[in-house]
């Protein structure tokens, strides 16, 4: 009988340690993935206007008739984001709080551009309370800027140059689009990716100037 015991006792045991060395090779693993995840930023394509490039310049009147200036010269350091969106798509619906907050938070200008019809927009307008945010239907504009899905944002800076630009679903894909601004970085992934080289390797292009 206390042989039986102390087996049992013994199998226990052995199962503990060998639990406790599961965890442990799980905990390394789960440690790993963190170091090697990125931060999500907003996902780039490669069309439209690259990043360091002039913006098209618009001078349009939204839909409630008040002129709206898009890319060009702006107050010095004030920032422009621009919105594309659909009136019919329920992800820029649900986007719309978190603009709102951002920009306010951000001491960013927003500007929702859009395109389609009339009563949609009338019906989005109605639905949806913007203040004092500039929404324009102007066709041209997503054309020039190249935008194939929505809700998409450009961050232009103060002399009219876009800083960052992606899809953007969430407030963190909002906020990458400032910080890829404010680290110089084309991207949020692009700077991870540029903290992992080796010391020495290249800095980021800096910004052309204005003038």
């Amino acid at each position: 009988m206390n042989t039986l015991l102390l087996a049992s006792e013994l199998l226990q045991w052995l199962a503990i340690l060998a639990g406790a060395v599961v965890l442990l090779g799980l905990a390394r693993q789960v440690g790993v993935l963190h170091e090697r995840s990125a931060p999500l930023g907003a996902l780039v394509t490669d069309k439209g206007p690259d990043v360091g490039e002039p913006a098209p310049l618009f001078s349009v009147r939204d839909f409630r008739g008040r002129p709206v200036q898009i890319g060009g010269e702006r107050p010095a350091g004030e920032l422009q984001l621009l919105l594309f969106l659909s009136p019919t798509c329920p992800m820029c619906e649900k986007l719309l709080p978190t603009v709102r907050s951002f920009a306010a938070g951000e001491g960013v200008f927003p500007v929702i551009v859009s395109d389609g019809d009339e009563a949609d927009h009338r019906r989005f307008l109605e639905t949806h309370e913007l203040g004092d945010i500039p929404y324009v239907v102007s066709p041209s504009i997503g054309m020039r800027f190249q935008i194939g899905k929505v809700p998409y944002a450009v961050l232009l800076d103060h002399t009219g140059r876009v800083r960052a630009k992606g899809l953007v679903n969430t407030r963190e894909h909002l906020e990458s689009l400032v910080e890829a601004h404010r680290t110089g970085f084309a991207t949020l992934q692009e700077f991870v990716a540029a903290q992992r080289r080796p010391n020495g390797a290249a800095a980021p292009t800096p910004p052309p100037s204005s003038g």
